[in-house]
């Protein structure tokens, strides 16, 4: 029997096309009106079944946007945090990047508000109390499983975080003990690309290497 736990289970096949998933994850803005296909969408929610989370909680809590009620109130949200934030911003790109994420919550025919479940810890054998933030990082990993699903079935994900949560938390009913992680805009995007739309666009520059402190 060869010995996988020396050289990995996987291919070298496989090991490359993770790379390559990895390179082609994108956040994406632009969206078609073609609808998702709703099998190619449950295999990828599968992912949050298999994500990791501290002692086991799984605190994620995921809310589906589907009504024109709950549609309005997003983008109302959305529309006004950022005329309060973008006030004093450098207008023209700063601007942009929020048009580009309005156009997002605009045409993404699904879209998931997902959020951390404090409660989530109550009868764990563990204590978390002291660093409640586990939670949250368990619900952004995830996200992450979820998001690289999707761009295996060729479906774009966008990842909106400027919103008034509180505001966001009443519109919707949420529990209180839930707290707002991110906002996914899900669809066929308009284009593929393996570079960052912010750095296209000359917002961002990716750094080339990774800094490695040694202790």
């Amino acid at each position: 029997m060869t010995n996988t736990a020396a050289i990995g289970q996987f291919s070298a096949a496989f090991r490359k096309d993770f790379s390559e998933l990895m390179r082609w994850r994108r956040d994406v803005r632009s969206f078609q009106d073609t609808p998702v296909d709703p099998a190619a969408l449950e295999r990828c929610l599968d992912a949050f079944k298999l994500a990791p989370s501290v002692s086991l909680t799984q605190p994620w809590r995921l809310v589906d946007i589907k009504s024109n009620g709950a549609r309005k109130a997003v983008l109302e949200n959305f529309k006004n945090f950022n005329a309060s934030a973008l006030s004093g911003a450098d207008g023209e790109t700063a601007q942009g990047f929020a048009t580009q994420k309005l156009k997002g919550l605009e045409a993404a025919p699904v879209q998931y508000a997902v959020f951390s479940d404090s409660a989530a810890t109550e009868g764990h054998m563990l204590d978390l109390s002291s660093i409640p933030q586990v939670l949250d990082y368990s619900v952004a990993a995830a996200i992450m499983q979820f998001w690289l699903a999707l761009r295996v079935e060729g479906i774009g994900m966008g990842w909106v975080s400027r919103f008034d949560p509180a505001q966001l938390q009443a519109d919707l009913d949420i529990a209180q003990s839930w707290k707002l992680v991110g906002y996914l805009c899900i669809g066929y995007p308009t284009a593929d690309s393996t570079e960052p739309d912010l750095q296209t666009r000359g917002y961002e520059t990716r750094t080339a290497e990774l800094e490695l402190l040694a202790r």
